[in-house]
């Protein structure tokens, strides 16, 4: 931040800012103490326009966290101009029709508050952290940049030199080669195959004309959830966002159909050789999506299987027994659509093969075993018990405020995750194991020196 330039010119340090200085990383990340012997129960409004607003008061600190979700993402983007949605969120506080780029940073430095955009998957995001006394100027500026940006032509042009370099680079790195491949193969003819930030001939295809009509139909007050968490009151804050927002004006949305991610019907491998002395290996299929019933006995499951760290079974087989790898992971990602079951290793070229089948054992047994008494009840210790800790501070609530709106979980979340993985048994895991992996038609990607590797084409 530009305190330098403040001291310099007026001598002082403004109010706002001495707080900052004061509170120092607590801006970002309040420490929600008052929830820790308090349930979370959140206020949700819609206002005419039709945004969504979710408020949970907390007094500990004269902070206020605003979480916003627009739900739009790359899931929507045309295959010819992918990385659309992520350029668009990523522009959309580089100038307004009130402001410069330059103005909105300086203005947000002045008040010491936090102003962030970004793009995702299924929906793009903004992010507002400001002291209690400077609410109003945030949400000022807040609706500027969701309402009224312009995208110059000249930061349209640079964003996009900046992605295709970002991109360019990633080629270098063996990690997300894997893993553009492995999403590639296993989502062929679906948007989550393709890359959120595009690549680099979509991304030069892309006009300022297409994000302007990109933003012009989806960045709208009924496609758009609000969260805000801190030292706020309820009413109060609820008429100020309705009084900055007033002119945001609500719009029937046609979303373009996503089409079935088709199911992995075979073993196919795709072989990428690098001059590298660590292979990076994908393997996995097409998952489910975070509505899908069972999410929580898979939840669990995986945690036994791979996501549980250095108490789960492919550590202790992989990593503990065999030596193979520092680190192995599987886990289900978290989507509108199924996405992906992945297992992820970085091992020795020349141990590349041993892994591997290493890794499909565990597969097959976890479908063919029931899982033991004291993995269970570990599994549900940790996930119950680790779960307050993704609420500890106040940005983390509003964010997870706008995550169980989105994925419509409902309000008494905070309770109901605790009693859905503590109600989940043996016959659950071994059902979900059985229904979600498959061991046999599987998508193996090998980031490797393959003459050490070994690893054979399947198709």
């Amino acid at each position: 931040m530009k305190y330098h330039n403040l001291i310099l010119k007026y001598g002082f340090y403004p109010l706002s800012i001495a707080l900052v200085l004061t509170l120092g990383p607590l801006l970002s990340s309040v420490p929600s103490t008052a929830h820790a012997s308090k349930k979370i129960e959140p206020v949700r409004v819609v206002l005419k326009n039709g945004i969504t607003i979710l408020v949970v008061e907390t007094h500990a600190l004269p902070v206020v966290n605003i979480s916003v979700t627009v739900k739009t993402g790359s899931v929507y983007d045309p295959p010819e101009k992918a990385g659309l949605s992520s350029l668009t969120a990523a522009l959309l506080d580089e100038g307004t029709k009130t402001r410069s780029s330059q103005q909105i940073a300086d203005e947000m430095d002045f008040i010491g508050g936090k102003l962030s955009t970004g793009g995702g998957t299924d929906f793009s995001t903004a992010s507002l952290v400001v002291l209690k006394k400077d609410i109003k100027t945030g949400l000022d500026i807040l609706s500027d940049v969701l309402m009224n940006p312009v995208f110059p032509e000249e930061e349209v042009e640079r964003k996009k030199k900046e992605v295709i370099g970002a991109i360019i680079s990633d080629k270098d790195d063996p990690g997300s080669v894997a893993s553009k491949a492995f999403y590639k193969a296993v989502f062929k003819n679906h948007p989550y195959g393709i890359p959120g930030e595009g690549d680099e001939e979509s991304v030069v295809n892309i006009s300022r004309d297409d994000i302007v009509k990109f933003f012009n139909t989806y960045y709208r007050p009924n496609n758009t959830i609000m969260a805000v968490v801190g030292d706020v009151d309820i009413k109060e804050v609820v008429t100020l966002i309705e009084t900055y927002f007033k002119s945001w004006k609500k719009a029937e949305i046609s979303f373009p159909t996503i089409p079935s991610a088709g199911k992995v019907e075979k073993k196919e491998s795709v072989l990428i050789d690098r001059d590298i002395t660590q292979a990076n290996i994908m393997l996995g299929h097409v998952g489910i999506s975070r509505d899908n019933p069972d999410f929580y006995a898979v939840h669990v499951m995986n945690y036994i299987l791979g996501g549980g760290g250095f108490s789960s079974r492919l550590t202790k087989e992989i990593r503990d027994n065999k030596g193979l790898a520092y680190s192995v992971h599987s886990g289900f990602d978290i989507n509108k659509y199924p996405g992906a079951f992945t297992v992820s290793i970085q091992t020795k070229n020349e141990t590349t093969q041993v892994a591997v089948e290493g890794i499909l054992v565990e597969l097959k047994k976890i479908r063919e075993e029931q899982v033991s008494d004291e993995e269970l009840n570990d599994a549900k210790s940790y996930l119950t018990g680790s779960f307050p800790l993704k609420l500890d501070t106040n940005s983390k609530i509003s964010s997870y405020l706008v995550f169980i709106e989105f994925y419509n979980l409902g309000l008494d979340y905070f309770d109901a995750y605790k009693k859905k993985i503590e109600a989940i048994t043996k016959d659950d895991i071994i059902r979900a194991a059985k229904k979600y992996i498959d061991p046999e038609n599987y998508v193996i990607v090998a980031v490797a020196k393959q003459k050490d590797a070994g690893l054979k084409e399947l198709e």
